[in-house]
């Protein structure tokens, strides 16, 4: 009988949590053309979205240690423009995967992500990116620690999955970046007890 009821309890609580998003979502403004986007408030303050950046015709060649180097100083400076931080980015050989948190009611995802675009741009040329980007606002249930973890760490797996190395802490073009915290690397142990001590230090709302 107990079980019973934290079947029917579950149950309860998964259907109001789809009819939340629901009214949630027909609340906000929608999109016409092009790909569709969510209002800009779900991009400004504290805010989680999953970036997919990809090279015009797949293009690849162009990853190495250098521009993987040089593209974290423009990621550097594209989240402490905007006061985010990027726990979790994935390098692949024809495209990017970012992780960006806003911490501070000021923080602006599109602009961030609009300037590293351009700046990316000019690392790259000749090549290109290709004319928009891919994002995924995270959901209030992907927000929880242990769910903010897992998509994280889907990300940073990126380079196993495709069989490219054995283990994610082997792919070199994967990391972390929270500007005044260099040594911030997700494949040491403390990674998220350290991310979090820093994002509560710095969280505004």
């Amino acid at each position: 009988m107990r079980h019973q009821s934290r079947l029917l309890f579950r149950f309860w609580l998964e259907k109001t949590l789809v009819l939340t998003r629901i009214l949630v979502m027909e609340s906000k403004p929608k999109y016409k053309g092009g790909l569709k986007r969510l209002d800009s408030s779900y991009y400004e303050g504290i805010s989680y979205v999953h970036w997919t950046m990809c090279l015009k015709d797949n293009a690849t060649g162009w990853l190495d240690a250098g521009h993987h180097a040089a593209l974290r100083e423009i990621c550097f400076q594209a989240t402490a423009r905007e006061f985010l931080c990027c726990p979790a980015y994935c390098l692949m050989p024809d495209h990017g995967h970012f992780l960006f948190v806003g911490y501070d009611v000021r923080a602006k995802q599109r602009a961030a992500v609009r300037w590293m675009r351009r700046e990316w741009n000019q690392l790259l040329n000749p090549l290109q990116l290709q004319h928009q980007p891919y994002d995924s606002v995270l959901r209030e249930e992907d927000r929880s620690r242990d769910g903010f973890a897992d998509m994280a760490g889907y990300i940073l797996r990126n380079a196993e999955r495709a069989s490219l190395v054995k283990d994610w802490q082997e792919w070199p073009y994967a990391g972390a970046i929270f500007p005044g915290y260099p040594k911030l690397d997700p494949r040491k142990i403390h990674f998220w007890e350290d991310f979090w001590n820093a994002y509560q230090k710095h969280l505004n709302v």
